[in-house]
């Protein structure tokens, strides 16, 4: 019997199975957002500041993903008071700060290094939490912090081998902070705010919060209509906005909501780590710059501590033990056993 034709348009069963799993999503997702330090830095290298850079970032997204976030609401407006507390830390903390902080990480660093620093969050969330519970990790969270720990020296370099820019790091390491905070900020479970939502409320916020330190004085504004570089072409300056904005703004949230959705998300923000590698490669594409051999081995071994980090997350409570039990048999377990159980379906803006 002759094989059956594949009809017109339709995709290998391999590849439907592949992007119907939500990988081919996550890996999407972290693609674009891998690309906001290189349009970032060719804006910040043609004239532009750091804050007028997020400013336009935030509120361009935040005007689009209006589109599909006002449906989402379906009229309960009421969702947006009862959770403005979540939504103006979100934005404010998780959009604004964390951006603004790794921009100006991106302005005085490599754009992987600044990134390398961020991605130590998770380390500072075990080492905040350990000292306030005062309970030792278990061994693989454990291993995976003196792992990132590791990292973070070589990364700096402190050999001096590569030069390294204190300042850029001292931002780097304000971003991790933020970072680290907006996951307790919104490490509850909240199912009465849809995600696109919660993304673009946090983003008119953060917009808001950006316009008004701009009109009081307290945060630099320069915009430039300087022509900028990306690889070896020459572009006009809203080429790496227009990216910034769409690719890794836009889709970028709306591709990882749908991966969380359809991952979970907790193995959606797993996968997210491969964010640093896209990072890095789109920065050598784009802007010919790779961090040094020794600060390719510290990224390396801080995403294999966070890498760890993340499995022991996976595993949830240790098995056989009392909270393990107590999982099983379906009972809630204290928030403060895994703090960060459900790593968020919208992950601050990079």
């Amino acid at each position: 019997m002759p094989a059956a034709r594949r009809a017109p348009g339709r995709l290998p069963a391999a590849r439907r199975s592949f992007l119907a799993s939500g990988l081919g999503i996550a890996l999407f997702s972290s693609a674009v957002f891998g690309l906001s330090g290189s349009f970032a830095k060719a804006l910040l290298e043609s004239g532009w500041s750091p804050g007028a850079a997020v400013t336009a970032r935030l509120t361009g997204a935040a005007l689009i993903l209006a589109v599909p976030a006002i449906p989402a609401l379906r009229g309960r407006w009421h969702q947006l008071r009862d959770n403005w507390v979540t939504i103006g830390l979100f934005g404010l903390i998780g959009v604004a700060a964390c951006q603004l902080f790794y921009f100006n990480a991106v302005a005085r660093l490599s754009v992987g290094v600044a990134l390398l620093l961020e991605y130590l969050a998770p380390v500072i969330i075990v080492l905040w939490l350990w000292a306030a519970s005062r309970k030792r990790p278990r061994l693989l969270t454990f291993g995976g912090t003196l792992l990132s720990l590791a990292g973070l020296v070589l990364v700096l370099d402190l050999t001096g081998a590569v030069k390294i820019d204190i300042v850029g790091v001292f931002w780097g390491m304000a971003a991790a902070v933020c970072l680290a905070s907006y996951f307790f900020i919104t490490a509850k479970e909240n199912d009465t705010l849809p995600p696109i939502v919660l993304a673009s409320g946090g983003l008119f916020v953060g917009a808001a919060v950006m316009w008004l330190a701009a009109a009081t004085g307290l945060l630099p504004m320069a915009f430039s209509a300087t022509d900028t570089r990306l690889g070896p072409w020459i572009t006009p300056w809203w080429v790496p906005l227009a990216g910034l904005v769409v690719l890794a703004t836009v889709l970028a949230y709306v591709s990882g909501i749908m991966a969380a959705r359809a991952l979970g998300s907790k193995v959606a923000s797993f996968v997210s780590l491969t964010e640093v590698l896209f990072a890095v490669v789109w920065a050598w594409l784009l802007l010919g710059e790779l961090p040094g051999a020794i600060q390719l081995l510290g990224g390396v071994l801080i995403v294999g501590g966070v890498v760890l980090v993340r499995l022991d997350e996976l595993r949830g409570p240790a098995a056989g033990g009392a909270a393990g039990g107590e999982e099983q048999r379906g009972r809630e377990l204290p928030r403060a056993a895994s703090p960060l159980e459900h790593a968020n379906d919208v992950e601050p803006v990079p």
